[in-house]
């Protein structure tokens, strides 16, 4: 009997450490690795992406292997998922477009008014609000899919595009540099 109590004792400070070691940001979990497309993706690092010292999202980066450039990820030829935890309560759709329309022109110039950018920022039809989730999944062969809380906003195969997309959170002119450094697991 007194075994069983320790037995019993030993498992549920196990289980109280588990959850003491899970990641949390701005109150969002974080998990330490997704599944995209069947590979099994490592939290690569996680930031906050603020304006005007607002926090807007908590942004998360998943890699096959681990980088710690925005290089060293554009080069990589492994999936990779950004997962945008929204905290604000309200971004407007317009605001949301523009956004990423400015990142893409900020680091892949070339890119700039193609069918495949058009195609990308029309999936983006709703305001995004506190508690959504989105995700930016780039596949290793090039295709980029967008969810909203679980709904798939659109698919496209673009390696380019992939690239550029990346490089809105990782590239020389990110959104945001401390969520640019949190992302390559620098902070």
């Amino acid at each position: 009997m007194k075994m069983k109590r320790i037995l019993l004792a030993a498992l549920v400070l196990m289980l109280m450490a588990g959850d003491l070691w899970a990641l949390e940001v701005k109150g969002v979990p974080i998990d330490p690795a997704v599944t995209l497309q069947g590979q099994t993706l490592e939290l690569n690092g996680v930031g906050t992406r603020k304006k005007f010292f607002m926090a807007i999202y908590v942004g998360s980066l998943y890699t096959a292997k681990k980088v710690s450039s925005g290089e060293e990820a554009a080069m990589d030829a492994g999936g990779k998922l950004i997962r945008m935890n929204f905290l604000y309560d309200k971004l407007d759709r317009q605001k949301i477009v523009e956004s990423f329309a400015e990142g893409l022109a900020a680091n892949s110039p070339d890119l700039q008014g193609s069918e495949d950018v058009t195609r990308f920022l029309s999936w983006f039809s709703k305001d995004f609000v506190r508690g959504d989730v989105v995700d930016l999944e780039l596949d290793g062969d090039g295709t980029v899919s967008a969810r909203h809380n679980g709904a798939l906003l659109g698919r496209l195969k673009s390696p380019a595009l992939a690239r550029g997309v990346l490089l809105i959170y990782l590239g020389k002119k990110p959104a945001d540099d401390d969520l640019k450094s949190g992302m390559l697991g620098q902070d």
